[in-house]
Parts: C-alpha cells; sequence; structure tokens
C-alpha cells in the first residue's frame, strides 16, 4: 500500500531573476521544507506549482531532480494532471520514469466532462502507468467536480490509493464511508484540515505548511493521540495564516512570505502577478 505521511507539501516552484525555473532555489526550499517543516511528503509541479506555465521539459527536469535530492528523506508525488487524458498520461509515465513516488491528477477543467468522463479519464490514467495515483477534486478552480460515487468507483482501482478533497466535509465523510480499507483522505484545504480529519480524514495536502508545517506536524499528532483540545487551539492560532494566504490568487501569499523570510523562490509567473503594496503588506502582517 502506498503511504505518503499526513503532512503533504504542495511546493512552490522557485525561479529565477529571468523567470527561469531555479533548481539550486529548489534544493534549498526542499531541504528548509522536509528538515524544518516537517513534510512527509511533496507535490511538485502541482498547480500551486504553477504547473500551467510549466513546459513540459521543465516539470521533466524538476520531476527527476526532485526525486534525486530527496534521496528517500520524503516521497515526491508529481503533479501530472490535465484536461487532456493523452498529455497527462504521457506526463504520468514521464514521472514514472524519473523515479517518483506517485502521481497527483487533478480533475480535467475547463471542458466539463460529466461523471462517466471523469471515471473513464482517471481510469486510462491509472492505466497507464503502476504508481499510485492521488486524485484530486478542486471544482472551485475546475468548476466539474467528482462525485462521491465516481471517487468511490475509482477507489476500486488498485493503484488509485488517495484523494485529495477541496468540497465539503459531507463529501469527505462520504468518500471515508464507502472506501475500501487504506484508501486515504487528504483535505485539500488547510483550513478544514482539523475538521477533516475528525470526519475520518488522513491528512492534508497543504499549502501554508511552508511556513508553519512544524506546527501542523504537531497539530495533526495531537489530533491523533486524543488531545483534541490542544489541537483545535493549534487549529485556531493558525487560521488567520490558513486563510491569508488565499487573499491573493496561490500562490502569489505563499512565495512573497517565503522570500520576506529568507527562502528565496522568485516571484510568479503570469498570468499571476506579485501583491500589490496592500496585500503586501497584509502577508507581512501575518508574518508576524
Amino acid at each position: 500500500m502506498a503511504e505518503f505521511g499526513r503532512l503533504i507539501t504542495a511546493m512552490v516552484t522557485p525561479f529565477d531573476e529571468q523567470g527561469n525555473v531555479d533548481l539550486n532555489g529548489t534544493a534549498r526550499l526542499m531541504d528548509y521544507l522536509i528538515e524544518e517543516q516537517k513534510s512527509d511528503a511533496l507535490v511538485v509541479c502541482g498547480t500551486t506549482g504553477e504547473s500551467p506555465t510549466l513546459s513540459d521539459e521543465e516539470k521533466r527536469d524538476l520531476f527527476e531532480f526532485a526525486v534525486k535530492h530527496a534521496a528517500g528523506r520524503c516521497k515526491i508525488i508529481a503533479g501530472t494532471g490535465s484536461n487532456d487524458t493523452a498529455h497527462s498520461i504521457r506526463l504520468t509515465q514521464e514521472a514514472e520514469r524519473c523515479g517518483a513516488d506517485g502521481v497527483l491528477l487533478v480533475v480535467p477543467y475547463y471542458n466539463k466532462p460529466n461523471q462517466e468522463g471523469l471515471y473513464r479519464h482517471f481510469e486510462a490514467i491509472a492505466a497507464s502507468t503502476s504508481l499510485p495515483v492521488m486524485l484530486y477534486n478542486v471544482p472551485s478552480r475546475t468548476i466539474v467536480g467528482i462525485s462521491v460515487e465516481t471517487t468511490l468507483r475509482l477507489a476500486q482501482i488498485p493503484n488509485v490509493v488517495a484523494t485529495k478533497e477541496c468540497a465539503s466535509l459531507d463529501q469527505v465523510a462520504g468518500i471515508v464511508s464507502g472506501a475500501p480499507d487504506g484508501f486515504r483522505v487528504y483535505s485539500g484545504e488547510d483550513a478544514a484540515a482539523l475538521p477533516a480529519m475528525a470526519v475520518g480524514a488522513h491528512g492534508v495536502v497543504s499549502v501554508a505548511s511552508h511556513l508553519a508545517g512544524s506546527t501542523m506536524k504537531e497539530m495533526i499528532e495531537l489530533f491523533l493521540s486524543g488531545r483534541v483540545g490542544e489541537a483545535g487551539k493549534l487549529h485556531r492560532q493558525l487560521l488567520p495564516l490558513f486563510k491569508g494566504l488565499f487573499e491573493c490568487p496561490n500562490p502569489v501569499a505563499v512565495k512573497y512570505a517565503l522570500n520576506e523570510i529568507g527562502c528565496r523562490v522568485g516571484t510568479v509567473r503570469l498570468p499571476l502577478i506579485p501583491p500589490n503594496a496592500e496585500e503586501a503588506a497584509r502577508i507581512r502582517e501575518l508574518l508576524k
């Protein structure tokens, strides 16, 4: 059974001053996330990593580099999803050749497939690889979402092992209730991580863990040990950060925040733009 851990960071992609992928910066960021922020796994080239603006060559280089640099210290999950099934298959097979531990597949965006289309999309990609597959359900960005019923159908495919849910707690609970043993549900929203675990989620795929991963890991461990009140206190303390990082389009705020604390990751690529003065001031306030 694939095991990605409880705290997964959806890692930003560092760029240099010319806007190119910065592999040296990627190495520094990975060390920081693994050693200081206690990430169990990293998603490389997910949407927080600005995957829509990365070329296939850049993605391949990042997959290969991340696997090599992690050197077994954490799991590497490659973001290989798109709204083109054949393209996702090619990227997934490339990730497997690079040695990734799994892939994250976002719901196809814009073309609005129905539930049977979604099932066949993910089924085809899963059939093309031996890697463990994590689904990614984020209806606020893709318009269409995977239903509980379709998720449970997909969970019967042996290498579809998890889902990242940015939907309601009802959806999380429904999947947990009907999924086979070993199928993991992760919250895809930091602010919902602890509530989702309360209804059976395994962990979180996080953005805030770039900045507060060690505290989030403590929160998770407190919850698992039955110290729910203490876990809730940490959740409430972190809630302004969880919310504030998404006042700008992701990953604008988290990249700005990382730069502010001395973890140089560069800016974002168009069509995203850096925070304006007012937004930047709010992000700096969050860091206090």
